[in-house]
């Protein structure tokens, strides 16, 4: 990896700034899925067995710059002081006279979260003077929160301007290793499988895979902007008619690489927020009758994208091939999560990027069996695209 990364530096007796995801699932006060917060243990590790003095910081929702307790970062520390088995202090702010104080009496090995960054309108206006402020906390800026890395943050970027070194934890380094193998020199054949409401939030993603791809499957209500674009009749499903034309030239230049849905799972009634459908009924994906919404891929479907995803030897998935908020509509996207659960087993490398795959992935228990899922969905979609990643790009150079 050509940036500097914490095997890199001594930690000794030096205090340590790092940002960590910790935007976590908080319920009366007690963090309800740790995932994020075990991810980056390692590098905690690390750096406390090294003697370091170690200042976490994060953000926890959208807090907008307002002081909300119910977004408060103290469960975490209570969280990752199990974890670590020794306690974890916490600092009722992220900057200020009280945190510069806190941070003076850390001991090798100590831990110190701050309170949510994003009390604070500084932090996502990327303000010079509250990244100073933060980098005041540290003599090393270890950055481990890749799902921040595509926000030019303060604590992700701005910092970087004013506390030198900054390294790469373990976490980035897995996720760049990757997402760039995946990118650079996939193993052949090299195949995606993409979903999720709208291809307008996935054009530069298929642009930038179309190209390296032997087969690019779509699932999702993605789909059905791409089955119109074939003169197919759709029903009610959703439709990006500013992108039919888009989808019609993509189809064009692809060939057979994409693979649409086969068949698919419809409803006369659909009501999105109430999580309510009507009966579901599978019809033929060139064949939706005018009154229904397709919110699902169907049996037929799932066997082609079987049958030719087997042959795969690196497969990149992201976004679910149906609602998955809904039990019953979700039966595409854990058909696909099993499907590549065993390809993985197999041999293939298998990437998931974030989002509702990951959740798939995680709610069926298949996680483990995957070569690799993504802590980041936005980062990660970014880095598909070929974009610089802001978090990234501001670590030193090794």
């Amino acid at each position: 990896m050509a940036k500097l990364s914490v095997t890199d530096l001594s930690f000794e007796n030096k205090k340590v700034l790092m940002r960590v995801d910790f935007n976590v699932p908080v319920k009366d006060g007690k963090v309800v899925n740790d995932k994020r917060i075990r991810a980056v243990l390692p590098t905690i590790r690390h750096i406390v067995q090294q003697g370091g003095k170690l200042v976490l910081m994060s953000h926890l929702g959208r807090p907008k710059g307002q002081r909300r307790p119910e977004m408060s970062l103290k469960p975490c520390a209570a969280a990752l002081s199990e974890h670590l088995n020794q306690p974890v202090a916490f600092s009722q702010d992220c900057i200020g006279g009280q945190v510069d104080a806190a941070v003076e009496k850390l001991a090798p090995g100590d831990v110190l979260l701050l309170e949510n960054l994003r009390f604070h309108q500084g932090e996502t206006k990327n303000d010079e003077d509250f990244a100073r402020q933060l980098a005041r906390l540290g003599q090393i800026y270890i950055n481990d929160a890749f799902g921040t890395a595509h926000r030019a943050h303060a604590s992700t970027e701005g910092v970087t301007h004013y506390l030198k070194p900054c390294a790469a934890g373990f976490l980035i380094q897995k996720e760049l290793e990757y997402l760039g193998q995946v990118m650079q020199s996939p193993k052949l054949p090299f195949m995606a499988v993409l979903g999720g409401a709208k291809i307008s939030g996935k054009i530069d993603v298929i642009n930038q895979l179309l190209p390296k791809l032997d087969r690019l499957f779509i699932g999702g209500a993605m789909a059905f902007t791409f089955l119109h674009a074939k003169g197919f009749a759709i029903g009610r499903s959703l439709l990006e008619e500013d992108k039919l034309a888009l989808a019609e030239k993509l189809l064009k230049q692809a060939g057979d690489k994409i693979v649409l849905p086969l068949d698919c799972a419809v409803s006369e009634l659909f009501d999105f927020d109430n999580r309510s459908i009507g009966d579901l009924a599978v019809v033929n994906a060139s064949e939706i009758p005018e009154n229904v919404y397709g919110l699902d891929i169907g049996p037929e479907t799932v066997k082609l994208f079987e049958k030719q995803l087997s042959i795969a030897s690196t497969i990149i998935w992201n976004g679910p091939m149906g609602v998955f908020e809904i039990e019953a509509t979700s039966k595409g996207t854990y058909a696909i999560a099993q499907l590549l659960a065993r390809l993985t087993d197999q041999g293939a490398t298998t990437v998931i990027g974030g989002g509702d795959s990951a959740a798939a992935a995680e709610q069926s228990g298949l996680a483990d069996r995957m070569s690799h899922i993504s802590t980041g969905g936005g980062a990660s979609l970014e880095f598909f695209e070929g974009k610089t990643l802001p978090g990234i790009n501001a670590l030193s150079e090794k």
